[in-house]
């Protein structure tokens, strides 16, 4: 599998969603064992690959994880859901399942909204209106010698700095670059905003660049 690529907010709404549906009283094959938030639901980037799955530390929800954690084998017990630092490592231990759901849910209605906000007062505070919006195309730097969001009219130039991105095309794609490798470019501003990604039926995408965030704490923080 390649790394993790989704949308972290899209992530916890389909979570909250997949929560507040009842699904982990469905979940398939649990039989007597106990379900596990996250590691049971659509959430997790293994979902549905039992055979060869990825790394943990390729997951979006890596970046909810405090670092000490996050080489753990279940990376995802140890996400701090309130301000007290429960996690469901702890809650596994010492809640019920009511219990958990409950602070599960509270914890994503208010890391959503967070995120929500931090989005939004970046598309305020960058004119990202008239910069780009996420989900457009990005452009390589073959087809045109500027950063890659469409939007910025900045030159390339490797002494103004920003971020180098590389792509292998498709076996199916035709012809781009040096053995079908695209490479990008995303100048200095619109590195801290934006990030690029590859998605299979639509290529090279612009997508908002998030921060890490601590979800223990009333603010976002880079972690």
């Amino acid at each position: 599998m390649q790394r993790d690529e989704r949308d972290l907010l899209e992530v916890l709404k389909a979570e909250l969603e997949f929560l507040n549906s009842g699904g982990y009283a469905r979940v398939p094959g649990s039989g007597w064992r106990p379900v596990y938030i996250f590691e049971d639901s659509p959430a997790c980037m293994n979902h549905d690959y039992e055979i060869n799955p990825g790394s943990c530390g390729d997951c979006v929800l890596l970046q909810l994880v405090p670092p000490e954690f996050r080489a753990d084998k279940h990376p995802c017990r140890h996400i701090r859901l309130n301000s007290a630092g429960e996690t469901l490592d702890f809650l596994y231990r010492y809640g019920d399942e009511r219990e958990i759901e409950e602070k599960v849910r509270a914890w994503l209605q208010a890391t959503i909204t967070k995120l929500e906000d931090h989005r939004n007062a970046a598309l305020q505070n960058s004119g990202l209106s008239s910069l780009g919006e996420a989900g457009g195309k990005g452009t390589a730097l073959h087809e045109n010698a500027k950063c890659a969001n469409p939007a910025c009219p900045v030159t390339f130039d490797w002494r103004k700095g920003g971020k180098f991105f590389r792509f292998r095309q498709p076996a199916d794609a035709p012809p781009a670059g040096i053995h079908g490798v695209e490479h990008f470019w995303l100048c200095e501003r619109c590195s801290h905003l934006f990030t690029l990604a590859y998605e299979e039926h639509t290529g090279v995408i612009l997508k908002i660049s998030w921060p890490d965030v601590n979800t223990g704490e009333e603010t976002l923080s880079a972690a």
